[in-house]
């Protein structure tokens, strides 16, 4: 049976940190606020999780899940070269409503569908993923949606989606924002707007001028 936390509440929330994080450590899925949408998180080492993580979503492995991390740092164990636009663009936006797609370690022991060697990579800017984060590690995370229908800006929505699939729920009330994250792929020859969201094309521009636009 799901369990839900409210973290606006000081005992609620110190219980329901560690009941989300062992969940995530015993391979369970848990959703959680974010300063875009709320997710639907997964251990992003553990397969079959990413795997349930997928289903409970209907979504199919040619749309693998992003992975978030609590700081720009964690990045050192996922990636052997990061590009230096990757860096400039870390520095004035994370944390925040920015995805970058980099080329991950080969050795890395995970499956988040089909990436082709990459990665999706963001640094939330929100007080309870970050806490959730550093407990956990990287988290195979996406909108807590059902596919096709809208992501949701508050937990009574993630839930109605999603039900008994997601073993616990933190509820930090709405989200302060209706748009995802924007991603910008850095894996080509220049760095490439995949889609536009939370920041603006005009913004990534002014710190790398070659963007382009898919």
């Amino acid at each position: 049976m799901s369990r839900r936390f409210d973290c606006s509440n000081e005992s609620e929330w110190a219980e329901g940190l560690p009941e989300a994080a062992a969940a995530v450590r015993r391979g369970e899925l848990v959703v959680l606020p974010t300063d875009t949408v709320y997710g639907i998180g997964a251990d992003a080492f553990a397969p079959l999780a990413v795997a349930g993580l997928l289903d409970a979503k209907g979504r199919g492995r040619a749309m693998p899940s992003p992975v978030l991390v609590g700081s720009p740092q964690a990045l050192d164990d996922l990636v052997d070269d990061l590009p230096h636009a990757a860096q400039e663009l870390m520095d004035v936006f994370w944390p925040g409503g920015l995805t970058l797609v980099v080329r991950h370690r080969p050795e890395l022991g995970w499956d988040l569908g089909e990436t082709n060697g990459t990665v999706a990579v963001r640094m939330p800017d929100h007080p309870v993923a970050l806490a959730l984060l550093t407990e956990t590690g990287p988290l195979a995370v996406s909108s807590a949606n059902l596919t096709g229908k809208p992501s949701p800006q508050d937990c009574d929505a993630a839930q109605g989606m999603l039900g008994e699939t997601v073993a616990v729920y933190l509820d930090a009330g709405p989200t302060t924002a209706d748009v995802p994250s924007s991603i910008v792929d850095l894996t080509g020859p220049a760095p490439r707007l995949l889609r536009a969201g939370a920041i603006s094309a005009e913004r990534l521009r002014a710190v790398v001028p070659d963007l382009r636009e898919s």
